[in-house]
């Protein structure tokens, strides 16, 4: 999952990169990007991506807005996690309910497209009622591209993107 999040976060990149470098007839010789830029791009892309918390380790979970050393270390102990409920309520034996929905967004479970509650497709970041009908309503669902073209009737490319850094199949 993260690898295509990471494909496609570079492609974007890339596609920017051409659009923006101009062409020959201009006048003008397009500069590839240097190495540090490229590593720094792809670090962005890395760390934007959402932690998954039944591999993350106690570094990267701590370095997570709103959790602190002794959370990620509980959070690393109850891994692995059958479920974003069971990392939830792990969440809730410390923080608030706003404050667990916050560490949500950057650290998740992937939840199964195909089989998830209720429960566990309300904990996805931004999900709505209407969303959370829409992705029951298409289940089965063969693969991923089934997902993205089904779910961006309802919304934007970048919507669906964001989405599927909290599912999978």
């Amino acid at each position: 999952m993260r690898k295509l999040v990471l494909a496609a976060v570079l492609s974007g990149t890339m596609v920017t990169l051409a659009a923006c470098s101009g062409s020959a007839d201009e006048g003008a010789e397009a500069e590839a990007p240097t190495a540090v830029e490229t590593t720094e791009t792809t670090e962005a892309a890395v760390e934007a991506a959402v932690l998954d918390a039944g591999t993350a380790t106690v570094e990267q979970l701590a370095a997570v807005e709103g959790v602190g050393d002794e959370l990620a270390a509980a959070i690393v102990a109850g891994q692995p996690y059958a479920s974003v409920t069971d990392l939830n309520a792990k969440l809730l034996e410390t923080l608030s309910a706003e404050e667990a929905a916050a560490v949500l967004e950057s650290v998740f479970v992937p939840v199964n497209l195909n089989t998830a509650s209720k429960e566990e497709l309300r904990l996805i970041p931004g999900m709505t009622d209407k969303m959370e009908h829409e992705f029951e309503e298409y289940r089965p669902y063969a693969d991923m591209s089934e997902f993205d073209r089904e779910i961006g009737k309802y919304v934007d490319e970048a919507e669906v993107a964001r989405f599927r850094n909290y599912v999978t199949l």
